[in-house]
């Protein structure tokens, strides 16, 4: 897995060196064709110091390597220290912090190692949080003036001047404090722009924050599961909230001529982020479906750049290979089928993701769709996503079950006719929608399913809380009385004080019932040969006195 700690420059220089002293250039050589090779199995850092690997050579060789600590290090292979499976594990190390692997496996070269990290600068720009204040504040100058010229730089320009930014800061634990500091940074070079070129800036000063925080899906062949701390989960989060602001506001669109071509480069930038995101996140991905729903797709009316945007998504497979992230591709190229009006192809690829990733999708990937949906204020469309959208969302929290109730409430707005579609879905959602099923029965006061699908799960009528049932008493009480009588025999079946007490107080409930439904008689009846039936349980007649239902 990728390690979850990030070394700085100065750990990154201190590496190269270590590799030097330690490992003769022939070792260095094999370790880099078994890592070509891809003979690093397992990987992971228990802690910021420790590997913890497996190579695969004659055998599989355990390799527990101190980055403190070399002449500590040790393999289970033959050697046992300082062979070609701990450089195959060091170079490992390095492509997955995003280093560049032939700064190691050149460490030999003088020039080569003091040129290393200069190497680097385009993915992690060398630290300058130990310049003296007025060399900060020149080199922040230099980076205003660079700024100036932003309106007429590709984004991958406005990446690199915002690294440099970022390296400014005193601050290296990837953490909220981390974020604020290196946005602050990135704003205190941003030059006067126009409102929707402003807009551009903030959100790729969030993204490229972001690309600091999330690590990618790791190389050919590995595990493509990744793991942050905690804080830095946190701040990767509130990223993510601050990007889903950036998109409340319309994009505020201009003549500008670079505009355009800035679009054009966010969405390529983008898409390449969500082809090769791991697969237990969704930054990046959310962050390409938002830029589609609120920033592109409301000005376009040619339906051609959907087609464009399908063309580069099929190209990809090939151009990415074995680093595509397969679902994120697959879900994008249903996305753009949305967007054209293909429903049924849209619709075949979602289920064709499902099968080939059970349980993968994100609810709130599956909900964007039908906000694309909703947005068009195609009722009918709408209706038949929520038809084919339902059955995927198993296993999620009900929030998200409750805005996709709440997407069916206003399709019936529009379509009375299609209440029938609506519980025949619901109905096929079951078990899992159990809780948003029972709302709607109550909501559209279908009093008598309700009750028969509280018999068929054996619910607890005490569970409930009175204002529940008190719209079912109040106009069908009569149904009530099945599910209360079911509840007492069970409770008396247990055997147990408490289950006594509990069928004493809905006998209390039927006797109120009964009287309001004016059938004492049956009532009497009843409990007559209730007591009767139950006269040895102690217990219960004594709870039953304790009630006042027995003299």
């Amino acid at each position: 897995m990728k390690p979850t700690y990030l070394m700085d420059d100065i750990q990154w220089q201190q590496l190269i060196e270590n590799v030097a002293d330690h490992f003769n250039d022939v070792t260095i050589k094999r370790g880099f064709q078994y890592f070509k090779q891809g003979k690093v199995k397992e990987f992971a850092m228990p802690d910021a110091d420790h590997i913890a690997a497996v190579v695969d050579g004659s055998e599989l060789y355990e390799v527990d390597f101190h980055l403190s600590a070399f002449a500590a290090s040790r393999c289970t292979c033959p050697v046992h220290t300082n062979c070609k499976h701990m450089i195959a594990v060091l170079l490992n190390y390095a492509n997955e912090q995003e280093r560049s692997v032939h700064a190691l496996v050149n460490a030999h070269s003088a020039g080569f190692t003091r040129l290393a990290t200069k190497a680097d600068t385009r993915n992690t720009p060398p630290s300058r949080s130990n310049l003296s204040p007025d060399h900060k504040e020149t080199t922040r100058n230099a980076l205003s003036k660079t700024a100036s010229k932003i309106p007429d730089m590709p984004i991958s320009e406005w990446h690199d001047l915002f690294d440099q930014c970022i390296a400014l800061n005193h601050v290296n634990t990837q953490n909220s404090q981390y974020v604020q500091s290196a946005l602050a940074s990135i704003y205190a070079v941003k030059p006067p722009l126009s409102p929707g070129m402003q807009q551009l800036y903030g959100l790729h000063a969030h993204l490229r924050v972001l690309e600091k925080l999330v690590p990618q899906s790791s190389m050919p062949g590995y595990p493509s599961h990744t793991y942050m701390g905690y804080y830095t989960q946190i701040a990767a989060d509130e990223l993510k909230e601050a990007i889903e602001r950036d998109f409340e506001s319309p994009l505020e669109l201009t003549d500008e001529p670079m505009q355009e071509a800035r679009m054009a480069e966010t969405l390529a930038y983008l898409r390449r982020k969500m082809l090769t995101e791991s697969r237990n996140g969704t930054y990046f991905s959310d962050a390409y479906y938002q830029f589609w729903l609120h920033w592109v797709h409301p000005e376009r009316q040619d339906p051609s750049i959907y087609t464009e945007e399908l063309q580069y998504l099929q190209a990809a497979e090939e151009e990415l290979g074995t680093t595509l992230a397969r679902l994120p591709w697959m879900l994008a190229r249903s996305w753009m089928h949305i967007f054209q009006s293909h429903d049924n192809e849209a619709w075949a690829l979602l289920q064709e993701a499902e099968r080939a990733f059970p349980l993968k999708i994100s609810s709130s990937q599956l909900l964007l769709f039908l906000q694309a949906l909703r947005k068009a204020e195609d009722w009918a469309r709408l209706k038949d996503g929520l038809r084919h959208i339902g059955p995927l969302l198993h296993s999620h929290r009900d929030d998200h079950l409750q805005d996709y109730i709440h997407d069916w409430d206003l399709v019936l707005q529009h379509l009375p006719e299609a209440e029938q579609d609506m519980w025949d879905t619901l109905v096929g959602m079951l078990p899992f929608a159990g809780g948003v099923y029972e709302e709607a029965l109550l909501a559209h006061e279908k009093w008598r399913s309700w009750i028969d699908y509280q018999l068929s799960i054996r619910s607890e009528p005490l569970s409930f809380r009175v204002s529940v049932l008190q719209p079912i008493e109040k106009n069908a009480p009569e149904l009530l009385l099945p599910f209360y009588h079911q509840a007492v025999e069970r409770y008396v079946l247990e055997k147990n004080r408490a289950s006594y007490k509990a069928a004493v107080k809905l006998l209390k409930r039927l006797s109120k019932l009964y009287k309001k439904m004016k059938q004492e008689s049956r009532w009497e009846l009843f409990f007559t040969t209730f007591t009767s039936r139950h006269s040895r349980l102690r217990a219960l007649q004594e709870e039953l006195r304790k009630g006042k239902l027995l003299s």
